[in-house]
């Protein structure tokens, strides 16, 4: 049968199964850092079409057990991110989807010749939120010390403080914007087509590709140190407004052409006897669109055929299947919690709004408690649900932000309470400092009568509990109290440990358990 009518009808059964997935996908391009998104699909079209002008597929009239494997997959994938209400792994599911049919269209020996283009849809996804809060908390203090290197190189007294760079008269924050991942994600998209393009061995395809790591990182940090150096020079607006936005064009332009030079460099010198390649990428553009001008013609089989009815009547049946109730939740609010503790006096108090922003908690609490001159700071946060890119923003990742230098994190098993009400729970554990500050945190993710140190962990339980209990409501809490001068930090361990044997038991009135 012709191919085209066959297509359209698998189209239809992707939107409609892969839908809540697609919708989270245009709002992720809608963010800067995601902004090349829409280009990805075309760069793999050009790809796929360059690679078919190249070398014209050959009829495989071969088994299309791989194919139908693979879009077994691809629907068990979007099934479990549509029930779990997981966007992103939805959006994994439409990947593997988009290869069965060119496996089921082609045949698998013709369809494995296409894979470069296949993977390539990756790079049109969002990270999940957490791993991308992770990976940008890393990077914009690696892009700090660089900087503040660069700084320094130049002359200019400069002082680091966590990510804000200090140079006396002005001060610059790191933010998230300034990580590097808005050069880094288009970049992979690019580094990954000129590795594809280059006429050169495999290794060199492979470096080529990694490269893009490194340079990013370089060149974001060369970025930040010479807005510092003209900002100290020529005033705060080299900081701001367009010149700033003119700035990481240019830096973005630099690390495409350095990415070139390699290339050049690995195809010239590094080629280890092999001829001298005639050009070094392949951009080929006349007679790329031919294919598609034979597209009409192509005809499907009986498998691409049978994909698609079944595509079309899962997303159909997905669809029209009705939304289930959401789990009722017994709870308090954070906003009763007691200001007496046992013996602790609390006063509660508000996050600054850029903080509460950042934080995106339905609820929290955030209070200061007394006892004989010792001081706790109790921090709760509580999020309805931890699916649709929401999620608990760790300590782990703000601390560092806001110039606290971090220990080491490491787990503590603490038990409070006493007889029958005595329970063992796990926390996270660091001394931090700040300046001559030193702190001690306490912290742990309260979820549905668990406490979970390890924020993959408490992810993945809230996809099963969501799955199997209709639930991923869960928070954070954290506990924090100064160090003395002098003190042990044994004394610290103790004054937590004391404040959580009244806060514990308390818990379950706010972030309830799952009932058996």
């Amino acid at each position: 049968m012709r191919a085209i009518p066959w297509i359209i009808v698998a189209s239809l059964g992707a939107v409609a199964f892969f839908w809540d997935g697609l919708i989270s996908l245009g709002a992720a391009w809608s963010r800067p850092e995601y902004s090349y998104g829409p280009l990805v699909p075309l760069i793999t079209l050009y790809m796929t079409l360059l690679e078919i002008h190249r070398h014209p597929v050959k009829p495989d009239h071969g088994s299309r057990f791989v194919g139908i494997a693979v879009f077994v997959l691809a629907l068990l994938v979007g099934l479990i991110g549509n029930l779990v209400e997981i966007p992103d792994i939805i959006t994994y599911g439409f990947i593997l989807y988009v290869g069965a049919f060119i496996l089921l269209l082609a045949g698998t020996r013709e369809g494995f010749r296409f894979w470069p283009g296949w993977l390539h849809l990756i790079f049109m996804l969002p990270l999940p939120q957490f791993i991308y809060l992770k990976i940008s908390t890393h990077l914009q203090a690696v892009s700090a010390e660089i900087g503040v290197a660069v700084i320094q190189f130049m002359g200019i007294p400069v002082l680091l403080d966590g990510t804000v760079i200090d140079l006396g008269e002005y001060k610059l924050l790191v933010a998230e914007a300034c990580s590097g991942l808005r050069y880094l994600f288009p970049l992979f998209s690019f580094g990954w087509l000129m590795a594809v393009l280059y006429n050169g061995p495999n290794w060199h395809r492979v470096l080529i590709f990694l490269a893009t790591i490194p340079v990013t990182i370089l060149m974001n940090s060369f970025r930040v140190g010479m807005i510092g150096v003209l900002v100290n020079h020529f005033g705060i607006e080299h900081a701001e407004g367009f010149i700033h936005y003119f700035e990481g064009w240019v830096i973005f332009i630099s690390c495409t052409v350095i990415l070139y030079i390699l290339a050049w460099i690995l195809s010239r010198y590094f080629s280890f006897g092999r001829e001298r390649p005639k050009y070094i990428i392949g951009m080929d553009y006349e007679g790329v669109l031919g294919p598609l001008k034979k597209f009409p013609s192509v005809m499907v089989g009986k498998a691409f055929v049978a994909a698609s009815i079944i595509a079309l009547v899962a997303g159909i049946a997905w669809q029209l299947a009705p939304t289930p109730a959401p789990a009722s939740i017994n709870r308090l609010p954070l906003g009763i919690f007691p200001m007496h503790v046992e013996n602790w006096q609390g006063r509660a108090t508000i996050l600054d709004r850029d903080i509460e922003r950042v934080l995106g908690a339905d609820e929290y609490l955030l209070a200061d408690y007394k006892q004989d001159g010792a001081n706790v700071n109790l921090l709760m946060t509580f999020y309805k649900s931890q699916t649709e890119g929401s999620g608990i923003h760790s300590p782990e990742i703000c601390l560092p932000g806001g110039g606290w230098e971090v220990s080491k994190w490491e787990q503590k098993t603490i038990n409070v309470g006493s007889g029958d009400n005595e329970k063992t729970i796990n926390v996270n554990r660091a001394v931090i400092q700040l300046g001559l500050q030193r702190q001690l945190v306490y912290f742990w993710f309260e979820q549905r009568g668990r406490q979970i140190t390890n924020d993959f962990e408490a992810k993945f339980v809230s996809m099963w509990d969501t799955f199997s209990e209709g639930r991923s409501d869960g928070g954070l809490v954290r506990v924090v109290t100064p160090i003395a001068p002098g003190e042990d930090v044994e004394r610290a361990d103790d004054r937590l440990q004391t404040f959580l044997e009244g806060v514990v038991p308390m818990l379950p009135q706010y972030f309830p358990a799952i009932e058996a």
